[in-house]
């Protein structure tokens, strides 16, 4: 975390008084230092597998909203505690409902969400970072907190700089009754970024409050039914709204191994020839590898023409190339022994090219953490065989999310705009 000169600790407030005392926090007790002409960022912040942790005892306090180790090693042990498939993801919606079936002495911890800014994002030095926190409680009332802060920097400080964070922490109703608060803490003058850190299925009105017209909305398609998510994605995409994906910003490695493939000029002519693609995903969530096969037709130009289920919860469909050709895709889940930290995450990819005058090309990638026995099956012997590994990209949502900040990204970036609408396609209903 960024070194921070904390200018006003936090301090509880009666909800009614919160506007009233932001004003009179920078016109008066901080007139010296004058906020950042930055953005506002708004975070839901739900960290349901971290409050069940905590309130089962299987974790040490406080709750902060933030993925650290500590976190991940106690979530993949309650894996084992719920009884749930060894490929479910840490971070599954899947387990904090299995862990919420689990009652007993509840232990209380601090709930810290929000009121710390961490380094990758506090490095764009936010104007204001308003977090909503539901929960556990079903009857918990409306509570607001107010700090403000400024980075610290090697030359010293600099008030410019300064900013703010709220946090409004209570259950669904209270949040919903706390929107009203919202739309005077939001500048108009300012960009304002909603980041959902959480499943898409819960709360969607709240979501479609928050990212009203003029937001930039950042989601993450691995949590959340794929139909759902998808269908979101494509509805921001179809409506012209700015929307970015954390999960589509994890296929960077993918796609620039891939594209690294078919850099020799030998290679490039395969490309037109390709007629079969294999993708492996961990557990039953498809939405990565559907975002990277729609990322590869879209960019080869094929025409689709059907997805279908197969067996084993896989899923199938068909394209056809600009020859007319088919190519097809199968797109399998694949049981793993110690499951990255977000639901689905690809595990390999198998891309077969048949061109008409030369051996066959077969492109095998595989990710660090998982092997690609069963992509090497199957007849490659005969082929021309490339394989690589993809070095898994370093970094936290934390990270990624400052990335955005830090390029702006007032659309959605094309390259996830023409595949999203794909994606929901493959997808069968």
């Amino acid at each position: 975390m960024t070194p921070q000169l904390t200018l006003q600790a936090p301090v509880e407030l009666p909800p009614p008084e919160l506007t009233s005392y932001l004003e009179k926090l920078w016109q008066h007790d901080l007139e010296h230092s004058s906020g950042a002409s930055t953005f506002t960022l708004l975070v839901w912040q739900p960290a349901w597998v971290e409050q069940h942790l905590v309130r089962l005892g299987r974790l040490e306090g406080p709750v902060t909203g933030v993925v650290r180790p500590e976190v991940l090693e106690a979530a993949r042990e309650a894996v084992d505690f719920c009884g749930l498939p060894p490929s479910t993801s840490p971070l599954a919606p899947e387990l904090a409902m299995a862990l919420g079936e689990h009652t007993g002495v509840d232990h209380v911890g601090e709930d810290l969400r929000g009121q710390h800014v961490e380094s990758a994002i506090s490095a764009y030095q936010p104007r204001r970072l308003i977090t909503l926190a539901p929960t556990l409680s079903k009857s918990a009332g409306l509570e607001t907190l107010v700090a403000a802060y400024c980075p610290l920097s090697e030359e010293g400080n600099n008030g410019a700089t300064c900013g703010d964070v709220v946090v409004l922490r209570g259950d669904f109703d209270a949040l919903r009754e706390g929107l009203s608060l919202l739309q005077p803490l939001v500048p108009d003058d300012l960009p304002c970024w909603v980041w959902w850190n959480g499943s898409l299925e819960e709360a969607p009105d709240l979501l479609a409050a928050l990212s009203s017209p003029g937001r930039r909305l950042v989601i993450d398609s691995a949590l959340g039914p794929p139909r759902r998510c998808l269908d979101l994605l494509e509805e921001r995409v179809n409506s012209s709204t700015a929307v970015n994906d954390l999960n589509w910003l994890r296929l960077r490695g993918w796609r620039e191994s891939l594209a690294m493939v078919f850099d020799p000029p030998g290679r490039r002519e395969s490309l037109s020839h390709v007629v079969h693609l294999d993708i492996d995903v961990e557990g039953s969530h498809p939405v990565q590898g559907l975002l990277l096969a729609a990322w590869i037709a879209d960019r080869l130009g094929w025409h689709f023409v059907t997805s279908y289920n197969m067996d084993g919860d896989a899923i199938g469909a068909d394209f056809e190339r600009s020859d007319g050709t088919e190519v097809r895709l199968k797109l399998m889940p694949v049981p793993v022994g110690i499951p990255s930290s977000h639901p689905g995450t690809i595990v390999g990819l198998r891309l077969i090219c048949e061109p008409d005058d030369r051996q066959p090309l077969c492109v095998i990638l595989c990710s660090e953490t998982g092997g690609c026995m069963r992509l090497e099956a199957g007849g490659v012997a005969r082929m021309e065989l490339a394989e690589d590994v993809v070095p898994k990209v370093p970094g936290s949502d934390e990270m990624e999310m400052g990335r955005l900040l830090g390029g702006g990204h007032d659309s959605t970036t094309p390259l996830l705009a023409a595949a999203a609408p794909l994606a929901a396609k493959l997808l069968p209903h």
